[in-house]
């Protein structure tokens, strides 16, 4: 469920970091004037209502020629994405998790993020390339993309930078081609660990980020 309490702040930055693209030869992220005016103006187009709503989201996708799943199309469509996605991901450090119709990916922070930092690690490019490669090809999804902490430090600043992750996470994957209409962006900070933060093996199971993957039907 989006937790429209924390979407509006988190558009901001998302909107600015899906300008950028990277360098293929240097791997330098960096602003592409075509590429950001595109995903700036598809993601003014669809508004703040839209990427925050499910409903919404996927009327617009629909809108935009991309066709709805039904029966039992959307299971066998969902287990080719998760089997390429596990295949991708093999020996990544990203965990791919199947709940019924979603796939979930789990990132962990300490191999996205340097400590403290909202930055994607450029050893971490590729792995996300991969993913967006995926997301192109299996477009019949909406994104949305959690930010999560660990309990350590004061609750807004945690709030904030998970905010500032999720939407550095989704501004890469929209700068390498995904269409930033599928994407909602939820900072939750330290609200909901996987694990106890009364240890340091638990705080870094909670320092994340999740990628949902749920089919528009």
């Amino acid at each position: 469920m989006i937790n429209k309490k924390f979407v509006a702040a988190a558009f901001v930055a998302a909107f600015a970091a899906s300008a950028c693209t990277t360098d293929p030869y240097t791997g330098e992220r960096k602003v592409s004037n075509t590429a950001g005016g595109a995903a700036l103006g598809a993601l003014a187009g669809a508004g703040l209502g839209t990427l925050a709503g499910g409903n919404d989201r996927r009327n617009a996708l629909i809108g935009a020629g991309i066709g709805a799943l039904a029966g039992a199309a959307v299971g066998s469509y969902m287990d080719q994405q998760e089997a390429q996605l596990r295949a991708d991901l093999r020996g990544s450090g990203v965990g791919v998790t199947r709940q019924g119709d979603l796939i979930v990916l789990n990132m962990p922070s300490n191999i996205t993020f340097d400590s403290d930092q909202d930055a994607v690690k450029p050893g971490f490019y590729g792995t996300l390339n991969s993913v967006a490669l995926v997301l192109k090809k299996y477009n019949r999804t909406i994104v949305d993309v959690y930010g999560h902490t660990d309990s350590t430090g004061d609750d807004n600043y945690n709030l904030n930078l998970s905010q500032r992750r999720a939407s550095s996470v989704a501004g890469y994957l929209s700068g390498q081609g995904v269409d930033p209409r599928r994407f909602a962006i939820v900072g939750l900070g330290e609200t909901q660990p996987i694990a106890s933060n009364a240890s340091a093996a638990g705080r870094a199971q909670n320092r994340r980020v999740e990628i949902h993957l749920a089919p528009i039907t």
